[in-house]
């Protein structure tokens, strides 16, 4: 076997490729972009990378077959609650079915990240947020959506063999939305009663043309809501804005949600169509055709899933049924006015049961698990699972 590290443009490609060959004979498998696998580790696009570390190898075997890939990452500010060791990342992992080859690819993260002072290494993680490219598909192997992982189901097996173990689930859950006979618990519509009655509140759906507006409003909620949850960073209306303008191009406006007690902004529900009914067609690319493909498939076909982001409610109003009020809302214009079928829910820690519950409350089923992995250099040093959130 030949291991190479990623240094130039034909090792890209065979970063990439590995992936589709190992991949392409599962039929739920998506082939993502290119650009959005190659993002994650350009300086230009990926601002960790200037405080942070990353390298690729590529697997070869004697008839020079790619046979597996990995990234391992070292990110000063990578730390989950109560860790009392630096922790590095993997990702980007893929192998044919040898527990060999996947040894090696793990033994070569490992090594380099014990080199620059890790005594830890999790996976398959990112480099970057927690919406992308995080974790390994272990139950529900059904077409991935956008920027999520989907591998074979004997990665669990590679992983677990190797003395990888289950840092925390990451469950997915799904939801019928589209038609009349799908609705949700009594409790919902009781909810929604109490709050409308009162006539302090209202809810309304993002407008395309007014984004600095709605950008001010999400700002407003997650600084209250979110940005003190695990150390998050405020976000200023700029930033959202930002944020927003970047969703713009595949942004349903029925799908984005916030709710108000007399005009104050106090939740906010953020949901996008799942753009990968459309990349399963351009194979990767999107370059002028593709983009042009892409618009004329979004244009004019019916796309049927959506997915959920963001889901919050400012502190003092939680526990009021201002959540089941906004969705009750929100639940009739989407019925009414768009050809949805589906809501999957992105993925929510096992470590956050209070998320975990309104999801259940939901009337949503589980439609995928994901495993975050930690393997610990020190077998000697107890292992602990991520700690449950208050």
């Amino acid at each position: 076997m030949k291991l190479r590290e990623v240094k130039n443009s034909k090792d890209e490609q065979d970063f990439l490729m590995a992936h589709v060959r190992i991949n392409q004979s599962y039929p739920n498998w998506i082939r993502p972009f290119d650009k959005d696998i190659l993002e994650v580790f350009d300086p230009k696009k990926n601002r960790l990378l200037r405080t942070s570390k990353a390298v690729r190898w590529v697997l070869e075997n004697e008839k020079g077959d790619l046979i597996g890939r990995i990234a391992a990452f070292v990110n000063p500010k990578y730390k989950s609650k109560g860790d009392d060791v630096p922790v590095g990342g993997i990702g980007f992992f893929d192998s044919v079915d040898s527990q060999e080859v996947a040894n090696l690819l793990f033994d070569t993260a490992k090594n380099w990240l014990a080199g620059h002072g890790m005594e830890a290494m999790d996976g398959p993680i990112n480099l970057g947020e927690r919406d992308k490219w995080w974790g390994l598909l272990v139950e529900g192997f059904e077409p991935p959506i956008y920027n999520t992982n989907y591998n074979p189901p004997y990665y669990q097996r590679l992983f677990e063999n190797y003395g990888f173990k289950v840092f925390f689930n990451q469950i997915c859950w799904g939801l019928k939305v589209a038609d009349s006979a799908s609705q949700l618990d009594s409790k919902f519509y009781e909810a929604h009663r109490k709050i409308a009655d009162t006539g302090e509140y209202y809810v309304k759906h993002i407008n395309k043309s007014q984004l600095p507006r709605a950008a001010k409003d999400l700002s407003i909620v997650y600084n209250k809501a979110w940005a003190k949850h695990q150390g998050n960073k405020e976000i200023t209306p700029e930033m959202a804005l930002k944020m927003l303008k970047s969703m713009s191009a595949v942004m349903d406006e029925y799908l984005i949600w916030f709710a108000y007690h007399h005009d104050e902004p106090i939740a906010m529900w953020v949901n996008l169509p799942d753009i990968n009914q459309i990349v399963k067609h351009l194979n990767g690319q999107f370059n002028l055709w593709a983009k042009l493909k892409f618009f004329l498939i979004q244009k004019f076909s019916k796309m049927e899933k959506f997915v959920g982001l963001v889901f919050g409610v400012v502190p003092e109003f939680q526990g009021k049924g201002v959540d089941y009020f906004m969705i009750v809302e929100a639940e009739k214009v989407i019925k009414a006015k768009t050809h949805y079928k589906d809501l999957e829910l992105y993925w929510q820690g096992d470590f956050n049961p209070k998320m975990l519950n309104i999801s259940k409350n939901l009337g949503a089923n589980q439609t995928r698990r994901m495993v975050t992995y930690r393997y610990l250099f020190d077998p000697n040093k107890p292992f602990e699972r991520h700690p449950i959130l208050d």
